[in-house]
């Protein structure tokens, strides 16, 4: 075993002795979900004041309004009743850093991590590669309140989701903690 599945292991063994939450209901108690980047600096249970069981908490690369978490917050309202969904993207965000013509050529030339410098991206070694990475929109951002504006948007126009949601803005300031409204997108995302 790795030290950090020894790590994990350990913690949640420490959580599951004081674990007192087992009787929570199924929907979230807030009544609201929040579709938000995985970057690790960001911690939505801080920002947002939450709890276990309060919000449904979806995250992505980006926190981009993709296939999969369009079909997460349909669920998370037609099965489990949210009624507020909130889009929450963040200041130096990876997903800034390429474009999906970067990332199709990195792939293509190899599978192992890559770097980035002054002077853009490199791999660490030859392949092996796969130019499958050329066929995927990797959803990578230009401008941020542009991509909340654009989730928004596209979640808010999809057939599936009830025009009676409203959709908030946000972009969170991982120097600050703040979150920062997106007025574009929050007028967007009104009902």
């Amino acid at each position: 075993m790795t030290s950090v599945l020894n790590e994990v292991l350990l913690a949640n063994r420490n959580y599951a002795n004081n674990f007192d939450k087992g009787d929570l209901p199924l929907p979230p108690g807030r009544r609201f979900a929040i579709l938000t980047c995985m970057d690790a600096r960001l911690d939505p249970a801080k920002y947002a004041g939450l709890t276990e069981g309060d919000a449904h908490v979806i995250r992505n690369a980006g926190g981009r309004a993709s296939d999969d978490a369009i079909r997460s917050l349909v669920i998370s309202y037609k099965l489990l009743g949210t009624r507020e969904w909130f889009v929450i993207h963040h200041t130096d965000c990876g997903m800034e850093l390429f474009t999906n013509d970067i990332m199709g050529d990195l792939l293509a030339s190899s599978l192992k991590t890559a770097s980035i410098d002054k002077n853009g991206w490199h791999d660490c070694c030859e392949g092996p590669g796969c130019t499958d990475g050329k066929y995927i929109n990797w959803l990578t951002i230009k401008e941020q309140a542009q991509s909340v504006t654009e989730d928004v948007i596209r979640i808010k126009n999809n057939p599936l989701v009830p025009k009676d949601i409203p959709i908030y803005g946000y972009v969170y300031d991982v120097k600050s903690g703040k979150l920062i409204e997106v007025p574009e997108a929050t007028a967007a995302g009104q009902v």
